[in-house]
């Protein structure tokens, strides 16, 4: 094994969106200690890193997301001590735990944004951006990025929600009132950050230039420089309005900023170009493969990044790419593909079990993006059965909803009522049943998990694609030194025949149970997956 690979790198991440996770007191919200509860789980699945989402005291307009208090727990999750307990733990049971951090905005209703309303002539008002007339920009969730204050009489800027007001990065003060709070969490014990659209920061709003603005890399240069150097810390960042060079450059450990990052470049394959997340088009594979040989090749020679199908924004990916007909298939496919790749492996809670998302009537769904989208497809003169096909399709919600851990109430999330609905599936698709069978999609996520870990070719290995023009099958070597790995993939519905480049291989993995090859043609079942030792 080479020894001098970071440990970041090595590392798998396990994702947690605590409202959705486990709920120890029967409120229908997950917490804190609902989570300690659960830390054998994550730790047996083969995790090293926990991610949690937001537990910041907040209104929670958008789920924590709208931070009101960077320094308190929202009591809802439990307090400071559940949170110091939740970290004593983790590292206790030989876990790491990095938390999301959102600094490219604050909630309306932070005591920064109360006193820049309040008090105009307060330091404070410099701490957002302000215009006594706004510009055209849209909202990411839809509408104006400005509203107006009727006591300032100003208008102040929000790339999200209205309740979201971005932060004036070109203030010096509010940059070290940030690096000292980052410091103090970082003193407290955590791991590190997850960095919320982190790639907005830099921004020059008046210019609109705003993903990878003009500032970017001198902001994350100083935050790295008095928060992040010399620790040992794991950072990621959220940057999907950047291309896959830059999000290269931005994680070049001769020039650290960041340790690594989400690049977005696949997430959008399935949306119509140009025209936003809710006009969605069948993902062209041929097109899939093209981003991650780009991204593979551009990474392997200079940064790092996480690896992800799905999150808390991003719907199932059972539902998204693979077939709920074919759910325990498509999912392990669908992990074989990604965590067989270069970087950092990121699991989003329920993914190890095949979870799917949902199609709740537009009453059901909670999500601030959701709601408003429908107003505005609405306003727009499109169909409710065409806003309701997108949003089935690419509501946050659906990757929200309640783990599902037994076929028990309320899947055994919550003595009380979820603060969003269960899905429906939860009798048959749940940890206690999957984990009970061999073949289930936990059990795989442990083995391929295992493998990635005992072969340093998936952390150092460069990556070829085999059969590039293959409408059908996702495939591709991985080599390092003496070693050489082939990924299998089928994206196909049907039993299709693939053409093997060698019939000298020793197969390490399958989601099927019995694999048939004759000469060099392997016969693929649906959504079928292998990892195969290549053999000299």
């Amino acid at each position: 094994m080479d020894k001098k690979i970071d440990w970041y790198k090595r590392a798998v991440v396990y994702q947690i969106y605590p409202l959705s996770f486990m709920d120890s007191n029967g409120d229908g919200i997950g917490d804190l200690q609902g989570i300690i509860s659960k830390l054998d789980y994550i730790k047996d699945l083969g995790i090293d890193v926990i991610w949690l989402s937001p537990v910041y005291e907040s209104p929670m307009q958008d789920n924590g997301y709208d931070i009101s208090n960077y320094q308190a727990i929202n009591p809802m999750f439990g307090s400071m001590l559940d949170m110091i307990e939740l970290i004593r733990m983790t590292h206790q049971k030989g876990m790491r735990i990095i938390m999301d951090l959102v600094i490219n905005h604050t909630s309306n209703q932070h005591e920064w944004f109360k006193k820049a309303v309040n008090e105009s002539h307060s330091l404070y008002r410099d701490y957002y951006i302000w215009s006594d007339k706004p510009t055209n920009v849209d909202s990411i969730f839809g509408g104006s990025a400005w509203t107006y204050d009727p006591i300032t009489k100003q208008y102040y800027f929000h790339l999200f929600a209205e309740q979201q007001p971005d932060l004036n990065w070109h203030n010096p003060q509010l940059r070290q009132e940030i690096y000292t709070m980052i410091n103090d969490w970082l003193d407290l014990g955590i791991d590190g950050f997850r960095l919320d659209v982190i790639d907005l920061i830099g921004k020059d709003v008046y210019r609109q230039q705003f993903a990878d603005g003009p500032y970017l890399d001198q902001y994350l240069k100083e935050l790295y420089e008095t928060c992040f150097q010399g620790k040992d810390i794991m950072t990621v960042g959220e940057t999907p309005g950047i291309s896959i060079k830059r999000a290269s450059e931005i994680t070049d450990a001769n020039d650290p900023k960041l340790n690594m990052v989400f690049q977005f470049s696949h997430i959008g394959l399935d949306e119509m170009p140009g025209q936003g997340k809710w006009a969605i088009k069948p993902v062209n594979l041929v097109e899939m493969k093209d981003v991650f040989i780009n991204a593979q090749k551009t990474f392997h020679q200079q940064g790092w990044q996480a690896l992800f199908l799905s999150n808390h924004d991003q719907p199932r990916v059972v539902s998204r790419y693979g077939n709920i007909a074919y759910r325990q298939e498509s999912a392990k496919m669908l992990a074989t593909l990604i965590y067989g790749m270069q970087g950092t492996p990121f699991i989003y809670q329920g993914e190890e079990i095949g979870m799917t998302g949902v199609d709740y009537p537009i009453a059901d769904y909670q999500d601030i993006e959701t709601l408003q989208i429908f107003d505005i497809l609405t306003a727009k003169g499109w169909s409710a059965t065409k806003i309701m096909e997108a949003i089935h399709k690419k509501s946050r919600d659906n990757s929200r909803t309640p783990l599902q851990w037994d076929d028990t109430h309320q899947a055994g999330f919550s003595t009380g009522r979820p603060w969003l609905k269960v899905n429906p599936n939860y009798h048959t698709v749940n940890v206690k049943t999957d984990i009970e069978n061999p073949h289930g999609v936990y059990q795989y996520y442990q083995k391929l998990l295992k493998l990635r870990k005992q072969n340093d070719t998936f952390l150092l290995g460069t990556f070829d694609i085999y059969q590039k023009d293959n409408k059908q099958v996702f495939s591709y070597f991985r080599k390092y030194r003496n070693q050489q790995f082939l990924i299998v993939c089928s994206w196909a519905d049907s039993t299709i025949e693939f053409e093997l480049p060698t019939t000298k291989y020793h197969l390490l993995l399958s989601n099927y149970e019995t694999v048939k090859t004759y000469h060099h043609t392997m016969v693929c079942p649906p959504y079928f997956a292998c990892v195969m030792r290549i053999e000299d």
